[in-house]
């Protein structure tokens, strides 16, 4: 195949996606992250828009007390360590972050990562292998996937939230004298927001003498007491074996991973963890910002935070239920607006722009094909005034889009 062959190739499979409505554009922002942000056009023109499409759950992205901490980080150790961690990387604020998110969530001990998919990805392969079994719900994040495709162990799946069908897994893998069996959940799956059915989960997993692991990216910070996610939520806490998470959502919205564990499982990581081991340890910003993050989470302040979040997420649920939306039922503060048609979800994300509304339209490969949708995200720091703008706005939208 000849270069030319190559990238005739290339600019045809992207001529598709667009022909199809499945490109993904990414808008710029000229601005904070926050509810309110400026996007910048093309023209190099700028607007103001409402930000619902955002991770930033607790609204501490842009907090000044977040960032005065990450600014004196830098000012006290530099921008970075220009290093891996085993060899003269590691920095005491490090180990104070990895102490935090311990303590935090109810581990021995826990370890970074440059990002949450590096977590996911370096955790299967240092702690199993042919002999052992993994079972993952079928809608489980892309990090999980590939992480598990690394590793030897035998692969098995079920459907999502089909407890019956985890069962029929579990009794295979038992046949097929699995040494370990892990079961693999999202705490909550991003593109739903449904939260994960950690109970029987956890139940089928005593029954049968399994592992449980939970990525909890869309839950650490602000689902159940204290933040303190899913299992929390669920009030399995003690029960998952292995957890991961960001600091790249509620938890100050900058980056960076961590797998929080018992100590013997931290401890192979380090040894053998691929992303952790060939990977530039965090630099000090993020880790200050987190750990400032953290502080205010599990504060007063943070109680106040989430039962914020929880009203806003009523309150816009409450307003597209009343204008005819099909939303995806739940009560996490991700808030799918379901459309089915991909060029319908991109038509409506810049409809929506246009009256002053950040959104993105999710569509295949993200979702399945026929349920593609307009997942919006609520935040503490949104307005009632802000949410109502938002809801006139979807309903705007939804007229000029369906009579073009």
């Amino acid at each position: 195949m000849t270069e030319n062959t190559f990238y005739a190739r290339l600019r045809a499979e992207l001529d598709d996606i667009v022909a199809e409505g499945l490109l993904k554009p990414e808008r710029i922002l000229a601005s904070r992250q926050g509810p309110e942000v400026v996007v910048q056009a093309a023209d190099g023109h700028t607007r103001t828009a409402l930000n619902f499409c955002s991770n930033n759950y607790l609204g501490l992205a842009a907090d000044k007390r977040v960032i005065e901490a990450s600014i004196m980080a830098t000012k006290d150790a530099g921008t970075g360590f220009a290093s891996v961690r085993f060899i003269c990387g590691t920095h005491a604020i490090h180990k104070e972050l990895e102490s935090a998110v311990a303590d935090y969530f109810g581990y021995d001990d826990s370890i970074l990562f440059a990002a949450a998919f590096d977590a996911n990805g370096g955790v299967f392969e240092p702690l199993l292998n042919e002999e052992d079994a993994i079972i993952s719900d079928s809608l489980n994040h892309a990090s999980i996937i590939d992480g598990v495709r690394l590793c030897k162990a035998r692969r098995l799946r079920f459907n999502n939230g089909d407890m019956a069908d985890l069962e029929l897994q579990l009794m295979r893998a038992r046949k097929a004298d699995a040494r370990t069996i892990l079961i693999v959940t999202d705490g909550v799956f991003s593109m739903d927001g449904h939260i994960a059915d950690l109970s029987n989960i956890t139940r089928l997993a005593d029954q049968y003498d399994a592992l449980v692991m939970v990525d909890d990216c869309h839950a650490s910070g602000f689902l159940g007491p204290e933040g303190r996610g899913s299992a929390a939520y669920r009030g399995v806490e003690g029960r998952i074996d292995i957890l991961t998470g960001t600091f790249g959502k509620a938890l100050g919205g900058a980056m960076g991973g961590f797998v929080a564990a018992r100590k013997p499982v931290v401890d192979l990581l380090r040894q053998r963890a691929r992303p952790y081991l060939f990977s530039n340890a965090l630099p000090p910003a993020v880790c200050a910002a987190s750990l400032e993050a953290i502080r205010i989470a599990r504060s007063d302040e943070g109680n106040k935070l989430r039962a914020q979040l929880s009203e806003n997420a009523a309150r816009f649920r409450a307003g597209m239920n009343a204008a005819g939306f099909n939303l995806v039922a739940g009560e996490h503060p991700i808030i799918p607006v379901m459309l089915g048609d991909a060029r319908m979800a991109q038509d409506m994300a810049a409809a929506l722009l246009d009256r002053g509304i950040l959104v993105t339209g999710f569509s295949f490969p993200v979702v399945p094909k026929g349920l593609a949708r307009i997942r919006t995200q609520l935040c503490a720091a949104h307005t009632t005034a802000q949410i109502d703008q938002a809801v006139s706005a979807f309903r705007s939208a939804r007229d000029a889009v369906l009579v073009a």
